[in-house]
């Protein structure tokens, strides 16, 4: 059990925005995304890492080439990690130009993203969202685990809970566990860290914003889809137990 109130900390890591959450105490609370990358298997990411070392090869087949063994190798161990944090860049960028959109704000777009910011600006006028929270931080004592929600809006009849996805591929299952972990929390903290009742939530969306053009797509955070969320963290906390499973080594007995 954590202690309220939590808080979210911000820092930077190897020159990289990175986040997470913590209790009055500074214990540390696991945050959603961490749950569900430790608990929950990725088989397609064995082919993304494979493809993208493949094409590093061959879209850089000059440069290689011209580099000795030593190098070579080092760019091709690191092709993957390149392109997972341009994807990773891409979608935070994406994120804080959606919430300044959200709230009215004027934004300066850089080039390399006015296809997404484009595309989120048609949705914005063709459904119209009214913000009740944009950009909190949300928090589950009970069973333990913290996460930052894109928003909830209004939109004609019915509240919504949604999130901005980026992706390539399209939505994939996992946002319904994420966002059934949203809904489920038990509170949200406001800018003085105070802490408050998720306002009531009808449907869940996830808004696949792409360069050329958007969707949105309802996904199910049913009380059943909650329970796997829990499963999965209780996967990823029996992982973390796994090196104390090992013992220290025997020596041999002499009588």
């Amino acid at each position: 059990m954590f202690t309220p109130p939590a808080r979210r900390i911000d820092k930077m890591a190897f020159g990289k925005p990175t986040h997470y959450y913590e209790d009055a105490n500074g214990k540390r609370i696991p945050g959603v995304t961490t749950i569900l990358n430790e608990g929950l298997p990725k088989p397609a990411l064995i082919n993304w890492a494979a493809n993208a070392t493949a094409e590093a090869a061959v879209n850089r087949w000059d440069e290689l080439t011209d580099m000795g063994p030593a190098d070579r190798l080092k760019i091709l161990k690191g092709a993957r990690y390149e392109d997972r944090d341009a994807a990773a860049k891409r979608g935070t960028e994406v994120h804080a130009l959606a919430e300044k959109l959200l709230l009215g704000q004027e934004i300066t777009v850089p080039d390399e993203l006015r296809g997404h910011v484009e595309s989120y600006v048609r949705f914005l006028d063709d459904w119209n969202p009214v913000p009740i929270l944009t950009e909190v931080t949300v928090v589950n004592y009970t069973h333990g685990y913290a996460g930052t929600l894109d928003m909830i809006a209004g939109f004609s009849a019915t509240n919504a809970l949604a999130d901005i996805k980026t992706t390539r591929s399209g939505i994939y299952g996992e946002t319904a566990l994420q966002l059934a972990a949203y809904r489920y929390a038990e509170v949200y903290l406001d800018g003085q860290g105070g802490e408050h009742p998720l306002p009531d939530i009808d449907d869940t969306w996830a808004i696949w914003v792409r360069a050329d053009g958007y969707s949105v797509i309802p996904v199910n955070t049913s009380p059943s889809v909650f329970d796997d969320f829990r499963r999965v963290a209780a996967t990823s906390r029996a992982a973390k137990r796994l090196s104390s499973y090992v013992l220290p080594e025997l020596e041999p007995t002499h009588v």
